[in-house]
């Protein structure tokens, strides 16, 4: 069928609109924000607020119910942004299908299919309108996310097809019935609006962390209150000190920066080509150990062009560029007469063309079957000229991993093109000549294919009725796919990161070991065929698992899932690559399945986690690059909010072991005031830290987002560095003003020592919030203005600490006041001292570490 014309497509998408489902039902704000009120750190919040009404401190409830409102208004922007940005991403997905139009073939977005519409179908298409089937060849389709059923299903002429499902097998042509709203998915699209994914890694370490921390503060709480109690304060001071201590240890801003983090590397990764289709992969990525990838395409430019062709009369050369169809051949005429036949008949049996669109001529399907389609064109095919559609052969017999061939049976001659060993083994007298130009070509990197035919109603001994039996050897077509210009960078640069990479490709071994070596992946021991894969899953890692990588050539899609699983369970975090619809198995496996976004399937794209929009390799390594550095920030902030916990902690616990005798240094406003007043602003700018130059340098130590080291640092140096300056400084202006042991304060004088303590803590944790840029470098050698962000938020810490020292309402409701002059130089040495501290710790924990490493 030739189509529609372009003026019926245009009428009918305006009178019918766009191919697309009715937008899925967002997650309600209201149920959403009111989420925020109920999690495990709201709900102790409530009940501190609660006890502190029973207990006669309405100040106290308030301030507590102001956290709780103030923390899910936060959480909650956070989300709906996550949201919304998830929304925008994922539009750059882009989901093509080719019609017939105007008598030839286009590729247009799904969302312009009318009814009417012929479209062509292939493996690993998604299937964009309901359609029925006017022509079929082995075609089968997977139905599973209408139906459920997980085998493919085969559909024939006149069978219906269902928006939404995928081909998996063969080639068809279907007429559109309907679109949007009107298709069978749209009817079930409701399941959409209630799915709900279980809960990532990154989820669940963040819920224990959350708990422990809880659990942690009102332990604590509960047990300074009941000492509070044995040293003779009566229940209610007890209990608003072991409220006061309960809040002090609980993080509240926690989650919304964890959320946050991720979002902002989402954005990052989207930015250099890579689409995260679910936020917390982000995580995962820079967790990964290994990666398997591709070669056409992702290590190569996928600019694939015949360049040369050997037929028994010679060999002809072609000098182009892309899908031009003008090139410089040359070769004797008998031989070019010869390869102008030979394209001919290997055109029949690929559907991809290179077509002129936008001003340019580009492929139209598979990039192989494009560049087949050029050498038609270049060589004046009477089949293809540019502008107009190759006619139907009578019965197409498509290309399937297991048999390497596609073939298509005329009515006059059978045509053959694939693998060239598969192309040999069907072939009757092949000359031993073709096997020299076969190993000739492979070994210069070239990816090539076997073209053959034979007539109608030949009969050849011993070969049966097969029609791809008894063939007669046409030629060889020697395809060039240069590698990336700096894909050789970027493999060092896992190398450097101690992530292992192999290549797992379906090209001759010739070729991949060409390419391999052009890339610097070819290790002693060359390529490895799949059929010298050990048997043994332990075997099988011990040879994949090298620091030099591997190359594994003719891998099927069985051999790629075996091998994610077998580095998998050897501790690997894997990364696979692929583009084919028999790909979605493996990229399910993989802890990151990777896609491309340009060249792959629909289906490898909604099995994956990454998408490439780029399909390069080099992007991968950028995300990886990106998720290092998300998963360090995470560390950061969370160093940085434990930190002050350790300082706010102190003044209750050196006010419960002395028995009251020391005054308390802070209350409770004045935590709440550091956590959600002048905490949140540095702890946000330290989750979008730019990745330093070492993100890459070595493995990534620890999937755990709290470790030994991060406790010792934040409990063990810094938090104590501030507490101990922060009570020194509390207890020098009450001793300058008088004050003796035991003995109760003045008001004016026990504020003024209050707000000293206060803004040493305030000011320490901006000195925190520069040295926990880096778990490594002293925080004076980090440029400083590398993260503007911390910066500002930095300085409009200082601002809100003034604020709050220097507004009298506001210092008095919090309870502390503006400090002496000379008290000033409080703050200033303990913004040092933590630099210092961190910055010795620092240093012995690397002489420790490269102790270790010499023994």
């Amino acid at each position: 069928m030739q189509g529609l014309t372009s003026g019926e497509a245009e009428q009918r998408l305006a009178t019918d609109g766009p191919n697309a489902l009715p937008p899925l039902a967002r997650r309600s704000p209201v149920r959403a924000f009111a989420r925020q009120f109920t999690h495990l750190l709201a709900v102790l919040l409530w009940i501190a607020s609660g006890l502190a009404i029973i207990a006669g401190v309405p100040a106290l409830a308030i301030a507590i119910v102001v956290v709780i409102v103030f923390n899910a208004i936060f959480a909650f922007a956070q989300d709906y942004r996550a949201d919304r940005a998830a929304e925008r991403l994922s539009a750059l997905l882009p989901t093509l299908t080719r019609v017939r139009r105007d008598g030839t073939l286009h590729t247009v977005d799904a969302v312009e299919l009318v009814r009417g519409d012929v479209v062509v179908l292939s493996p690993g298409d998604r299937i964009g309108a309901d359609l029925e089937v006017l022509e079929a060849h082995e075609f089968a389709v997977d139905e599973s996310l209408v139906t459920g059923e997980s085998e493919p299903v085969v559909r024939r002429l006149g069978d219906q097809l269902r928006a939404g499902t995928f081909v998996v097998r063969g080639e068809a042509e279907g007429i559109v019935t309907a679109t949007g709203a009107s298709t069978t998915l749209a009817a079930i699209a409701d399941l959409a609006r209630t799915a709900t994914r279980p809960p990532s890694p990154l989820t669940r370490e963040l819920a224990r962390v959350v708990r422990i921390i809880a659990g942690i503060a009102v332990a604590t709480g509960v047990g300074l209150g009941l000492t509070g109690v044995a040293i003779g304060l009566d229940a209610a001071e007890a209990f608003l000190f072991g409220v006061g201590v309960a809040v002090a240890l609980v993080p509240e801003g926690l989650l919304p920066t964890v959320t946050l983090s991720l979002a902002r590397g989402a954005q990052r990764m989207a930015d250099q080509h890579a689409l995260v289709r679910r936020l917390d992969a982000v995580e995962t990525l820079g967790a990964t150990t290994f990666i398997c990838t591709d070669k056409t395409g992702t290590l190569t430019q996928n600019k694939m062009s015949v360049v040369e062709v050997w037929t028994p009369l010679g060999v002809v050369g072609i000098d182009g560029t892309g899908f031009e169809p003008t090139a410089t051949i040359t070769g004797s005429p008998d031989a070019r007469r010869r390869v102008g036949e030979l394209a001919e008949q290997a055109l029949l049996c690929v559907t991809g063309r290179a077509v002129y669109r936008a001003g340019s001529w580009r492929a139209a399907g598979d990039p192989m079957d494009a560049a087949i389609s050029t050498l038609a064109q270049r060589l004046g095919s009477r089949i293809d000229p540019p502008g107009r559609e190759v006619p139907a052969p009578i019965t197409r017999i498509p290309f399937t991993a297991a048999r390497m061939i596609s073939s298509a049976v005329g009515e006059h001659r059978v045509s053959t093109i694939g693998a060239p060993e598969r192309v040999f083994e069907r072939c009757v007298g092949v000359p031993e000549e073709a096997h020299r130009v076969l190993d000739r070509m492979t070994s210069q990197g070239r990816r090539v294919l076997a073209v053959a035919s034979r007539a109608v109603g030949e009969q050849v001994r011993g070969r049966g009725d097969d029609p791809e039996e008894g063939l007669e050897l046409l030629g060889l077509l020697g395809l060039e796919d240069p590698p990336r210009p700096d894909v050789h960078e970027a493999i060092q640069a896992c190398r450097d990161a101690d992530i292992r990479v192999i290549m797992v490709t379906g090209d001759h071994p010739s070729t991949a070991e060409a390419i391999a070596r052009e890339v610097g992946l070819l290790r002693p021991g060359g390529v490895v065929l799949p059929v010298d894969l050990p048997a043994d899953d332990g075997e099988l890692g011990e040879l994949l698992d090298h620091p030099e990588g591997a190359v594994v050539a003719r891998v099927t899609p069985a051999d790629k899932l075996r091998i994610t699983r077998v580095l998998r369970a050897r501790g690997h975090v894997v990364a696979m690559t692929g583009d084919g619809v028999n790909d979605a198995p493996a990229l399910r496996e993989a802890d990151v399945g990777v896609a491309m976004g340009l060249g792959g399937s629909d289906v490898a794209r909604e099995a994956a986690d990454l998408v490439l929009l780029d399909d390069h390799f080099g992007t991968i390594v950028t995300a990886v690059r990106l998720g290092r550095a998300t998963f360090t920030n995470t560390r950061r902030f969370l160093t940085y909010h434990l930190t002050d916990n350790v300082a706010e902690l102190a003044p209750f616990a050196a006010w419960a072991l002395t028995g009251g005798d020391f005054p308390l240094a802070i209350g409770v406003l004045q935590v709440l005031a550091l956590d959600i007043g002048t905490d949140m602003l540095p702890a946000l700018a330290l989750g979008v830290e730019p990745p330093s130059a070492r993100v890459m340098a070595g493995r990534v130590r620890t999937r755990r987002l709290i470790d030994r080291f991060l406790l010792w640092r934040a409990f063990g140096v810094l938090g104590p560095t501030e507490a101990v300056v922060s009570l020194l400084s509390f207890a020098a202006v009450l001793y300058a003003g008088g004050w003796s042991w035991g003995e109760p304060a003045s008001g004016g004088l026990l504020a003024a020592a209050s707000g000293t303590a206060f803004a040493t803590i305030a000011v320490a944790q901006v000195a925190n919030a520069f040295a926990c840029r880096s778990e490594s470098v002293a925080a004076w050698r980090l440029p400083l203005l590398r993260n503007r962000a911390l910066v500002l938020a930095a300085a409009m810490q200082v601002v809100l600490l003034a604020l709050f020292l220097g507004i009298p309402p506001v210092a008095e409701l919090l309870g502390g006041g503006w400090p002496p002059p000379a008290a000033w130089a409080f703050p200033l040495a303990g913004a040092i001292l933590v630099i210092l501290a961190d910055a010795a710790f620092k240093t012995v924990t690397a002489t420790r570490r490269r102790a270790r490493l010499r023994v």
